[in-house]
């Protein structure tokens, strides 16, 4: 259930994100906390019209013709080396994110609009995970529950610690030999395999370092260190079903460079949203990884 649901939210985050920058913005580079009532009732009602369409059509997709049983949990927490649970904490980030700035739209201060934009994440995923308990084929997972509020809480913690984001989760995508062995759960085409290939899923913690410096540094504001997560060997959930199969599953750590894209100074609204959106990713890079299968090994040009 998690492979495709949970990267729903992102396309709606920027979509949310460019409708709302096309706008005259009411507050000005100073924190205010000046509502704007009817800008705030606009964003409630149409994204709770929008966010309930979705849960029916999540509903008829994926759920309509399962089979139903009474609440139920079920623990995926051992599950693809938990790189799944890195992308769960990932959404749920970028669409706190998306919500923040909404609510900034509206006139909250910016204290306000990223507190209320983490309860939005948590409260826009928990629904997706309560369905999953009602279904036969799923049951709810604690872990989900868990990777969701700590997206959120990154997004927010942030804030409240330096007043600014200082480490942005982003997320790369390579194309791996695995899918062909089981192309019904790990996708036929590539466009299914950057959702359900996770031996080609890296998850990125993105530090801007000019930030960590001391005020009138010399450091590039524009180029980041990025530490990446992932797995490989995995065409099965479980690693003794892995084992079996012959593909011993091993975690993978990364090093990397990454550029911050918001770094970029612009007036145009749309560079402002696909900017936005785009540091969502992160962009290639030489990196050097490691594992206890391969090692340390360098690579030129990795994404």
């Amino acid at each position: 259930m998690a492979k495709a649901v949970k990267y729903i939210g992102l396309l709606a985050t920027f979509l949310l994100y460019h409708s709302l920058v096309k706008a005259q913005p009411i507050v000005s580079s100073k924190d205010s906390s000046q509502v704007n009532r009817s800008r705030l009732r606009t964003l409630i009602v149409g994204s709770s019209v929008l966010y309930g369409a979705g849960l029916v059509g999540l509903n008829e997709v994926w759920y309509k013709n399962s089979p139903r049983q009474s609440f139920h949990w079920f623990d995926d927490s051992q599950e693809w080396k938990q790189v799944d649970k890195v992308g769960h904490f990932y959404s749920t980030y970028h669409f706190s994110l998306g919500a923040s700035r909404a609510f900034r739209w509206t006139g909250l201060s910016e204290k306000k609009s990223m507190f209320w934009g983490a309860i939005m994440g948590i409260v826009v995923m928990t629904p997706i995970e309560i369905l999953d308990g009602f279904s036969a084929g799923y049951g709810a997972s604690l872990s989900d529950f868990f990777a969701n509020a700590s997206g959120a809480m990154f997004l927010y913690g942030q804030h409240a610690l330096w007043g600014e984001t200082r480490i942005h989760p982003k997320y790369s995508f390579h194309r791996t030999k695995y899918p062909h062995q089981r192309p019904e759960l790990l996708g036929k085409s590539f466009s299914e395999e950057i959702l359900k290939d996770y031996n080609g899923q890296t998850f990125w913690l993105s530090v801007d370092v000019d930030k960590f410096l001391p005020k009138g540094n010399r450091y590039p504001k524009w180029l980041n260190l990025a530490v990446g997560y992932g797995a490989e060997n995995m065409i099965f959930a479980r690693d003794y079903q892995n084992i079996n199969a012959g593909l011993p599953p091993y975690r993978q750590l990364y090093l990397s460079l990454d550029l911050d894209l918001t770094a970029i100074k612009t007036k145009s609204k749309f560079l402002k949203s696909l900017i936005f959106f785009v540091n969502m990713i992160h962009l290639p890079a030489p990196a050097i990884s490691f594992s206890s299968a391969k090692g340390v090994r360098f690579h030129g040009w990795y994404y």
